[in-house]
């Protein structure tokens, strides 16, 4: 049966000031009137039922999490106690769906990733089941073709065709990079053999769980204590001490580069991490001055902004341009186009200067 984990422990760093600490990026309206969580769980429904969705997430975000997904049982949401990467994550979720059915099959996705159109997620799903049928020992992984050279997502590249399922490509898999600099980012999109890495998988519960027991033994061996209390008084207490002794490692890491048998599947669909403000660029339609609004905005001489604003409250601007604006019931952020990535450090600096409420 396949089970749908939904990883929901991200921060939302870039999103400063509507992301906090305490909101993170998932239950953000940035696309659509669904969040970017609700629509994680909209499209994987048609693949699985609610009841078959397990969606792992900070401890403080459970409550946010089931108020916003009310279809998803409650015990389904687990809350981490500490984010530990996605390693321990996974590697949980697979022990736990492997306890209740050995012949488990997982499709893991992230909770804040924009994914359309639905039907051709559910293509690259069912490819990516077919290669399994075929190949139950493999490890399956979703690779974007690059829309440009992009230097902030880690690439694949693929092999020789493994397979062909109603006209969606499987892959061998030959080799996972790292973030790469621009000049060999350039190289990478050029060649024509290399995608994004989506952090999308498919496989086997009991085929990751090998393999960390393999390449991760001390990941393997503490889910496996968890999952032995689960359920039991003991639940949280074990939960806490086992993941707090844990490194952080992603499943790249820890898995995926040391496995045998990784196939990549060519998603037929468009994907985007929403990964900061001018990311919206990429969901939202501009003006006719180059400009991207969510809410009040009046603006003259104003081009090539990002202005978010909430409420009735009116952002008024003349005379600018390149600029992201945030505006906030208790926070309000103005930042050059060309530095948006320092919006990240944004709650440090905050926290460091006594005024963590607002981080």
């Amino acid at each position: 049966m396949l089970k749908a984990v939904i990883m929901a422990g991200g921060s939302g760093t870039r999103f400063w000031p509507l992301s906090r600490q305490a909101l993170p990026k998932q239950f953000l309206h940035l696309h659509g009137e669904r969040t970017l969580i609700q629509q994680a769980v909209d499209r994987i429904i048609g693949l699985v039922g609610s009841e078959q969705v397990l969606v792992l997430t900070n401890k403080s975000h459970v409550a946010r999490t089931a108020e916003q997904l009310p279809q998803i049982p409650k015990e389904n949401i687990v809350g981490e106690p500490m984010g530990r990467d996605t390693a321990p994550c996974i590697g949980l979720a697979a022990e736990l769906a492997f306890r209740e059915d050995p012949k488990a099959r997982m499709i893991v996705l992230a909770a804040d990733h924009l994914i359309e159109p639905t039907e051709a997620f559910h293509a690259a799903v069912r490819a990516a089941e077919a290669h399994l049928d075929d190949n139950p020992n493999s490890l399956v992984t979703f690779g974007i073709p690059p829309v440009h050279a992009a230097t902030g997502y880690g690439y694949l590249r693929r092999g020789n065709p493994v397979g062909l399922h109603d006209g969606v490509c499987v892959f061998k898999l030959q080799s996972f990079h790292e973030k790469p600099k621009q000049e060999v980012a350039d190289e990478f999109v050029a060649s024509g053999e290399y995608f994004w890495n989506s952090g999308i998988f498919v496989w086997n519960a009991k085929t990751v769980l090998d393999q960390l027991k393999l390449h991760a033994p001390k990941i393997a061996d503490a889910i496996s204590r968890i999952a032995d209390a689960w359920g039991s008084p003991m639940q949280a207490e074990v939960f806490e001490a086992e993941y707090g002794a844990l490194e952080k490692k992603s499943i790249d890491y820890a898995v995926m580069e040391h496995a045998p048998e990784v196939a990549m599947v060519e998603v037929p669909f468009k994907w985007d991490d929403v990964g900061s403000w001018l990311a919206l660029e990429r969901t939202q339609s501009p003006t006719a001055e180059g400009n991207i609004v969510i809410g009040n905005h009046v603006g003259i001489k104003t081009s090539n902004c990002v202005v978010v604003g909430e409420g009735k409250h009116v952002i008024a601007t003349i005379g600018v341009s390149d600029l992201i604006i945030v505006h906030t019931p208790d926070a309000t952020l103005v930042a050059r186009r060309d530095d948006e990535q320092a919006v990240k450090n944004l709650q440090q600096l905050l926290a460091d200067r006594g005024l963590s409420e607002f981080a």
